[in-house]
């Protein structure tokens, strides 16, 4: 009598496939992660998740809660996004008044900004003769993705050069000097000056921290709640005699939205 369960067709759905997904992972890792790319995407972040969460606390110990719209979409490498996280924290930190840049979400505003027009400078005059950079972001031949990149990655060479250590995995006084020296244009960058670059990843950062919510940062309007500003208020007609401070909810572009 035959086995019932010899040449049986498995079954597809519910039944796991362990032989399969093992090929296609191990197919998609040896030819560097072209082959397979929505399951790498979810290895890679199980892989990166840990560290991640650690980076993205809010200070207090706790982990962020996932928020599922932001992702990053210019940063491919967790490595230069976690430069990012905590060169961004440096500029503008978590003090008794609120939280910093990476508690406001700052830089996956920074990535949504580089992955669109702005970064690739669409808008901008793109002809030579370009100054290096010597100036500001515009006068250098690199776009302001490439820019920004290009500066993390040697903040991150600075960092091992100096301390032996990753930037991110450096001290607060140790990320601070290597910045306090990109803005003083003490390091040498190819393609700009990294006053310049310093100068363009500032003003990211405080655009993050007090941008629309819409545009990806200032989660939650904490940028605005500190300092007490109501944000996009469509008129102040009803007000605007009133001789005391009034002290307003923040309104966000995304409020004028039906829904």
């Amino acid at each position: 009598m035959a086995d019932n369960n010899t040449n049986k067709p498995e079954k597809q759905g519910n039944v796991a496939d362990p032989s399969r997904r093992r090929f296609v992972k191990n197919s998609g890792i040896a030819v560097g992660g072209v082959a397979g790319g929505a399951l790498l995407g979810g290895l890679f972040t199980s892989q990166f998740g840990k560290k991640d969460d650690k980076k993205s606390s809010t200070g207090d110990g706790k982990k962020s809660e996932k928020r599922y719209e932001e992702a990053r979409m210019f940063f491919t490498r967790f490595a230069d996004f976690a430069i990012l996280e905590q060169a961004t924290e440096r500029i503008f930190p978590e003090d008794k008044n609120g939280p910093g840049a990476i508690g406001l979400g700052v830089p996956y505003f920074i990535d949504k900004q580089l992955a669109g027009p702005y970064g690739n400078n669409v808008k901008d005059y793109r002809q030579g003769p370009f100054t290096n950079g010597n100036g500001t972001a515009a006068d250098s031949s690199l776009n302001r993705g490439e820019i920004i990149i290009n500066g993390l990655r040697k903040m991150s060479d600075e960092s091992m050069k100096r301390f032996d250590a990753k930037f991110d995995d450096a001290t607060e006084d140790q990320q601070t000097e290597i910045l306090t020296d990109f803005e003083a244009d003490k390091v040498q960058l190819k393609g700009i000056s990294s006053k310049a670059f310093f100068k363009l990843l500032r003003t990211l950062t405080l655009e993050g921290a007090y941008c629309d919510p819409l545009y990806g940062g200032n989660r939650d309007m904490e940028g605005w709640k500190m300092k007490e500003y109501p944000g996009s208020i469509a008129s102040y007609a009803n007000m605007i005699e009133e001789k005391e401070f009034i002290k307003m909810d923040q309104i966000s572009l995304t409020d004028y939205q039906p829904k």
